[in-house]
């Protein structure tokens, strides 16, 4: 591990996205890092199209450090539904704030990329090699590839203007504050409302999209937020590197979990003429261990405990 940390406090720091689920949780670990409050600037959609030029320009002026985490993301139903739409936010939004940010002499670029671009068969445990052996999952591949490109991006902005890009590769996340709109949400929230309203339906059925059998990995927010800033503070080479616990879980196991945790008892039904998603998800994270000595420290039980108590107080508060 390079033990040469980036000075967090002097710096003026950007986070793209920093007022959603995963950025306030980066924002909060800047600040127990040693970043200064005041010095953390937090961009929102209503007041920066990162989709323009312009905006992106205006966005990173006078910025040391850019953190961009925003995105137009989802499940697979949004996948499905909205592809155009997710290649060419994400490949704008990214490209053209890789691209402002090296004019404005920004010091350093820390891109969130996905899971997503990963190969549909990727080998398990996906190593970072792999990333360009095969064509990720149709369902995601737009998203994916979209992303993907960022990385090719800010290698070649490193081999040609010597800019000091780094690109993270975070697994599927969860965490209190999630989103749990199910036209766009991703499996852990949806499964957790799916089950509520159930609950509060006394319905003795639940549909489950798929047949249960493919596997994910899930990182909790805090765990991925204090990744990220490792990342920041003292990672600096082209090649990218996942964020994950190593650990993966089925579907089948996931919701059976899940329906335990919220005391469901109702029957599983199986929508086996839904799509399934990419077959096994889980990560090799040696990588992040040794060039940064991060390791996720949340356990998965206690992790979906806390989600699932957030999201039941929500609703208490909004009733």
């Amino acid at each position: 591990m390079n033990q040469s940390a980036l000075d967090l406090n002097s710096q003026r720091i950007l986070v793209t996205g920093g007022a959603g689920f995963l950025g306030k949780q980066v924002v909060e670990q800047l600040c127990q890092a040693g970043a200064s409050a005041d010095k953390i600037t937090v961009v929102r959609s209503r007041d920066y199209d990162l989709r323009q030029l312009e905006h992106c320009q205006r966005a990173v002026d006078q910025q040391d450090v850019v953190i961009h985490l925003a995105a137009h993301v989802g499940g697979i139903g949004l996948n499905r539904e909205k592809p155009a739409e997710l290649f060419y936010d994400n490949l704008m939004m990214g490209t053209q704030l890789i691209h402002s940010a090296y004019e404005a002499g920004v010091q350093k670029f820390v891109c969130v990329g996905t899971i997503c671009a990963y190969p549909k068969f990727t080998p398990v445990p996906f190593k970072e090699e792999d990333l360009w052996c095969g064509y990720p999952e149709e369902t995601n591949a737009p998203y994916g590839i979209a992303k993907k490109a960022l990385l090719v991006q800010l290698q070649s902005y490193r081999q040609q203007y010597g800019f000091n890009g780094i690109y993270l590769l975070p697994v599927n996340l969860y965490g209190p504050e999630d989103n749990f709109d199910p036209k766009s949400s991703h499996v852990i929230p949806a499964l957790i409302r799916k089950v509520h309203e159930a609950q509060e339906r006394a319905e003795a059925q639940i549909p489950v999209w798929g047949d249960g059998s493919p596997t994910r990995e899930f990182l909790y927010s805090t765990d991925a937020a204090r990744g990220i800033v490792m990342g920041t503070q003292f990672y600096n080479d082209s090649e990218p590197v996942n964020l994950g616990t190593g650990d993966e879980i089925s579907i089948k196991d996931l919701i059976e979990l899940i329906c335990e945790l919220m005391g469901y008892n109702g029957e599983l039904v199986w929508e086996t003429d839904k799509p399934n998603g990419q077959p096994r998800r889980c990560l090799d994270t040696q990588k992040a261990i040794e060039q940064f000595g991060f390791l996720a420290e949340m356990q998965f039980r206690h992790g979906l405990q806390n989600t699932i108590e957030w999201y039941r107080q929500s609703l208490l508060h909004s009733a």
